[in-house]
């Protein structure tokens, strides 16, 4: 036997752990099951004309953005006529699928109204729905038949909504806006034929906002397209905006004489009238008249830019008939427009030089031209201008304001000429404000306004100019029409010049060759203008500087005015410190000067000062030319003597008759005792003269007589006889003394000593200036 236990026997289990998966597996499934299938939403069918672009299991059900359901299936219907789209919807729609539920299909949609459905380009096209909530819940209503286009906006949309009885559509459609003195306040929601089959009934939305602008006795009209008519003149062309334009539309307004009717009743249909004229709805203005020239009411327009914006529909004449009152059937549209600083005037026919205008008055009639005020009180009475106002500043172009001392010939409409091409026009003239000079008013055209900048010069090119010498005679014109009715004409000294900016104001001269001539304008104050004239040339060292351009007598008549330019070369004159005088020819026994103003008459010469001065443009002319020598250079001394006798202002100081200074001036002594004769010795010649020297009158002529010498005649020069003049001599070196310092005062010999006309000491002089 075995020692080995008895096995102990057990009853096993047929449960096991590895069923917990599926059974876990199986409540999820019926769970979700459970859930589809109380999530689910109703099936329907919708019939399409055609399926392009509806895709199953893709194409969305959107209602305002939002996914309401997907095409589950797409199928051919029955008849083959069409599609049938199979839609699961989720089940919150439910409740409102009945037979006022509308579907359509929503793809890129391009009108003259506008573009819709923009957004499918990307996701692709959708279906969309207007969903109607029914009372009753769900009417089991699950087959639709697709719209083919958008249904019209509810009656139940905030609003005013009314309906218009017109005889044609024109070019309106569904969204065609409708407008109320240019702004957008509503759109047409449909239209279809009336129930005569004769009119066309047009369902429109007026925005809440706007609402209560619709009265009882609102006209509308259809201001869809463009009206064109045309004359010689052009064509007058008339259109709400451009967007009517394109895609229609409708406006509408309500008469001056009924603002105050009572608000609409939104059953009762208005008309709409086929345009503006037909609905003779305006503006009541009154305008007080002078000329009534071919001015017909019920005909004669009143126009803007070329759009007709009025009508004259009655003419009362004053009780004297001095004038008239017309009154004008305005635009509403214009109604902001009338304001004070509006014009009207008559426009007529009018052919000149200057050109044509008004012809189209010639073919249908004097006309009404109005031009708005920009800013302003409202006003409904007004004066018509007698002719047309100046060209508005705000038009496109260069406005730019001329000033000269005279009108000349120069119309309104005359040419502005650049190199002879008409680039412009003047617009209008008048007198500055004090007086003085005539302000012009011109335009030039936007293509041409780049030609002017700061360095522009304007002239007169009006009329004839004439200018002749020995050789014969020069005339000169701009053009024909200049020579009769006037012109201006311009050019640019500097074509990259900075623009004129703000500054529009410009000279404008009487000729080219003064427009054209660079340099400073200046004014020289003289006695008198003997031999000067218009060219007299202004020099300095023999080189031209200037000329004179003008000769009139002061307003005092103490004196002439000299108007000169100082040319490119001599602006550097125009400062405080220059001095002009007139240089004319000098005859004496002795001395010929400037003999050749004899031939070309005299001149103006100028001498700047060495220091630089502040900018000056009027001066005095000096009476004789000035001392050359400046008191900066040389050595100034002062001379005592008892009298002046023949010396005077230049006449020479000389050393061994040689020329080394001159008198500068001449003055009494304080005591008025004696003259003090103010000399100037010339730099290189200042070491000449010491503490020692001796001066003396060297003027006229010395004659000593005797028994038995006889007679002796002694004069220093033949200019000194006759002009006067100073000598000095200088003694050895043992009494010559120090250099005379300036200032420094030596008395005048009346009559020289023999002994000093024996000095000769040897002084080194100084080096001449380069």
């Amino acid at each position: 036997m075995s020692d080995l236990p008895a096995p102990k026997k057990h009853q096993t289990s047929n449960w096991s752990a590895i069923w917990i998966l599926p059974l876990l597996a199986l409540v999820i499934g019926a769970w979700l099951a459970w859930r589809a299938y109380d999530e689910a939403g109703p099936v329907i069918q919708v019939r399409f004309e055609s399926g392009d672009g509806i895709q199953a299991k893709k194409t969305e059900v959107l209602y305002k953005g939002i996914s309401v359901g997907k095409v589950v299936d797409l199928s051919v219907s029955e008849d083959i006529k069409g599609v049938v789209a199979s839609i699961e919807l989720s089940k919150d729609t439910q409740k409102y699928l009945n037979e006022d539920t509308h579907f359509w299909l929503v793809k890129p949609r391009v009108s003259l109204a506008g573009v819709t459905g923009l957004e499918t380009l990307v996701s692709g096209v959708y279906i969309a729905v207007d969903p109607a909530k029914s009372e009753k819940g769900d009417q089991g209503v699950r087959a639709y038949t697709a719209l083919k286009e958008p249904p019209s906006m509810s009656e139940k949309v905030p609003g005013l909504h009314i309906t218009l009885k017109a005889d044609r559509l024109g070019s309106l459609e569904q969204g065609s806006p409708v407008f109320y003195k240019q702004i957008l306040v509503g759109q047409v929601k449909s239209f279809q034929l009336g129930e005569d089959q004769r009119t066309i009934e047009i369902k429109v939305h007026i925005e809440p906002a706007y609402a209560d602008l619709v009265r009882k006795k609102t006209r509308f009209w259809n201001a869809s397209g463009i009206s064109i008519s045309g004359g010689l003149s052009g064509f007058k062309v008339r259109s709400e905006s451009l967007l009517t334009l394109a895609a229609g539309g409708i406006a509408f307004a309500t008469p001056d004489n009924y603002r105050d009717s009572p608000p609409t009743d939104p059953t009762k249909p208005f008309r709409l009238y086929e345009d503006y004229d037909a609905a003779q709805v305006g503006l009541r203005v009154k305008l007080k008249m002078k000329d009534l020239s071919d001015i017909q009411p019920g005909q004669t327009p009143v126009i803007y830019n070329g759009v007709q914006v009025g009508l004259v529909k009655t003419v009362d004449m004053n009780q004297d008939f001095s004038g008239a009152t017309a009154e004008l059937a305005m635009d509403p549209r214009v109604e902001a427009l009338l304001l004070e600083g509006t014009e009207f005037w008559t426009v007529k026919p009018n052919i000149s030089l200057a050109g044509i205008t008004g012809l189209d008055a010639l073919v249908k009639g004097n006309y009404i031209a109005v031009r708005f005020a920009k800013s302003g009180v409202p006003r409904r009475e007004f004066s018509a201008r007698p002719k047309a106002p100046p060209m508005d500043t705000n038009v496109p172009g260069l406005h730019l304001v001329l000033t000269s001392d005279r009108r000349g010939s120069l119309e309104v409409g005359a040419p502005v000429l650049y190199r002879q091409i008409r680039v412009g026009s003047v617009q209008s003239y008048q007198l500055s404000a004090d007086n003085q000079q005539v302000m012009i008013g011109v335009h030039i055209e936007p293509e041409h306004a780049r030609l002017v900048n700061s360095s522009t010069r304007f002239w007169n090119a009006s009329g004839v100019t004439l200018s002749g010498d020995f050789t014969g005679v020069k005339v000169k014109s701009e053009s024909l029409q200049t020579l009769i009715n006037g012109g201006i004409s311009f050019d640019t000294l500097d074509p990259k010049a900075p623009s004129s900016g703000k500054d529009r104001r410009f000279a404008l001269y009487d000729s080219e060759e003064a427009a054209m001539a660079r340099g400073v304008e200046i004014q020289l104050s003289v006695e008198d203008a003997e031999g000067l004239r218009e060219g007299t040339p202004i020099r300095f060292k023999g080189l031209v500087i200037g000329k004179v351009e003008g000769i009139d007598l002061k307003s005092d008549l103490s004196g002439v005015l000299l108007k000169a330019r100082l040319g490119a070369n001599g602006e550097q004159f125009a400062r405080s410190g220059t001095r002009f005088w007139v240089v004319r020819p000098a005859l004496g026994l002795l001395r010929t000067e400037n003999l050749g103003t004899l031939v070309s008459g005299p001149y103006i010469e100028a001498l700047a000062s060495n220091r630089p001065g502040e900018r000056q443009t009027r001066f005095q002319t000096l009476a004789e030319a000035p001392n050359l020598l400046g008191s900066s250079n040389g050595l100034r001394l002062t001379l005592s003597a008892p009298d002046k006798g023949s010396i005077k202002l230049g006449s020479p100081v000389t050393y061994r008759k040689i020329p080394v200074g001159k008198v500068i001036d001449l003055n009494l002594g304080q005591q008025a005792d004696r003259v003090l004769i103010s000399i100037l010795i010339e730099p290189r010649y200042m070491p000449l003269v010491r503490t020692g020297s001796r001066f003396w009158n060297a003027s006229g002529v010395g004659i000593e007589a005797g028994l038995f010498k006889g007679v002796s005649v002694r004069t220093e020069s033949l200019e000194a006889m006759v002009a006067g003049g100073i000598a000095f001599a200088t003694p050895d070196n043992g009494q010559m003394g120090e250099a005379a310092k300036p200032g420094q005062t030596f008395a005048l010999f009346d009559a020289v000593d023999e002994q000093w006309l024996q000095w000769a000491p040897k002084i080194p002089l100084k080096e001449p200036a380069q």
